[in-house]
Formats: C-alpha cells, structure tokens, sequence
C-alpha cells in the first residue's frame, strides 16, 4: 500500500504539468517524424533488409513511443539533489528501503510517461504513417512484458548512477554517457543488426539491447520468445547490484550541503 501511494503521488504530481508536457511530445513526435522520413527516403533505393521500409517506420515510431518508458527517467532517482540538499540522510533513515521507495516513486512517473507521453505519440504517427498493429496479440504481450522489464532496468540503471553522487560531486556525466549508450548500442538509431560486428558483440554484453531492439522486435512479430529470458536475466542481475550499493552507500553518506 505504501509503495502504491508513492507511485500514485508521482503520478498526481505530473498531472499537474501536462500542459508543458505537450510542448515535449510535439518536439518528440517532429523528431520522430524528420527520422521516419528519412528511413522512408532510403527504403526508396533500399529494401531494409528484413524490415522493409513500412517495418522501419513502424521501428520508429514503437522505439520513439519507448523510449518515454525505458529511456526518460528521473536523472539518478533524484539521489544526486538529495545529497547536495543533504535530504539523503532522511532517505537512509526512512522504514523503507532507499531502493524500493525511489522505484516505487519512479514507477508513477513512468505511468504517467506512458499515458501522456507514449500513447499520444504513437498515435500520431500510426495516422501520419498508416501504421497497422501486430498481427497476433501474443506479439503486443511480449512486447508489452519486455518494455515493462526494460523500464525496471532503466530504474536500475538510474538508481545507481544516482548512488555514484556519494563518491563524486557531478554524476550528471553518468546520466547522459547512458543516454548516449542507449542511442547507439539500444537500436534506437538503427537495429542492432546493422552495427559493425564488434560492436554488436560488445552491445550484447550490456543491458541496452533490451531496453529498445528487444521490446521494438518483438512488437514487428520478429522477437524469440527466448530473449525474454535475456530481460530477467538483466532484472535480476542489476536488482542484485542495487541492493549491494545500497548496502554500501549506507556506510557512506557524504552531504555537500544542507
């Protein structure tokens, strides 16, 4: 019930912004569309391989819907403002765990992101670009499954470059060296395919391919099932890791102000 009330408190708070929230889709929504364009522009000389020039819209428009959900988060959980406010030290001595109150509160946000941001989007370009939906619904539950674990690992992902502010004054480096691994080793650019062997292989070392490419893949019916067990395995291990940071950083609490 706690856990609850501090998602749906997250999730009230944004309502009151939707206003300046249409503003990001719009902006969102162009970018998406200028990238569809020039997929579409290629597909003209080239077939695309296994996608086609229809699939990589339908790629683009899913992947620019996503990344609302696996990408978009609180820059660090909010751990970075809370040790320079020095409110880190409340947090630790809360009766609830740091980890699961910060990812209980995230999960609200990235509620909200869904509905406001995600669906609006994608409804924009399933018209602009006559988009048809998956054709068997067990492709939309995998999707569906696999977006919600990429949406965990980001959580994860953020909480611990939030830790990283008990050992360093700027983490923000942290978060946008994410967002750039995301962009290239994700699929969001292009399918993880189309990266240079080498790099394929390093990308598959890392959680990323399972934060867009494995979501995005599954919703075009082109997925295995199998990659599923990639996603826990991911969850499972950056769970782990999370509680073990947590575990250390609450022996070391540095306050840079407050």
């Amino acid at each position: 019930m706690l856990y609850f009330t501090l998602a749906s408190k997250a999730y009230s708070r944004n309502l009151q912004y939707r206003g300046a929230h249409m503003i990001h889709n719009i902006a969102s929504a162009v970018f998406g569309f200028l990238y569809a364009c020039i997929w579409i522009g290629l597909g003209a000389d080239y077939t695309l391989g296994e996608y086609g020039t229809q699939g990589m819209v339908s790629y683009i428009a899913f992947t620019q819907a996503a990344l609302w959900v696996s990408s978009f988060v609180t820059n660090g959980l909010g751990i970075p403002q809370s040790v320079r406010t020095g409110h880190i030290s409340l947090d630790l001595m809360r009766p609830v765990h740091l980890f699961t109150h910060l990812m209980a509160r995230e999960w609200g946000q990235i509620a909200y992101q869904f509905l406001y941001k995600s669906i609006p989007i994608y409804v924009v370009y399933y018209f602009a670009f006559s988009l048809t939906f998956p054709s068997q619904l067990s492709f939309l539950v995998y999707a569906g499954l696999s977006l919600a674990g990429a949406a965990y690992m980001s959580i994860c992902i953020n909480y611990l470059i939030g830790a990283s502010a008990l050992w360093t004054t700027e983490s923000s480096w942290l978060y946008w060296g994410n967002h750039a691994m995301i962009n290239l080793l994700a699929g969001f650019f292009i399918p993880v395919e189309w990266l240079p062997e080498w790099l394929q292989n390093i990308a598959w070392l890392s959680p990323y391919p399972y934060l867009l490419y494995v979501p995005t893949r599954f919703y075009l019916g082109l997925g295995s099932v199998s990659a599923l067990w990639g996603t826990l395995f991911w969850c499972v291990l950056l769970t782990a890791v999370c509680l073990l940071v947590t575990g250390v950083l609450r022996r070391k609490v540095e306050v840079q102000g407050g």
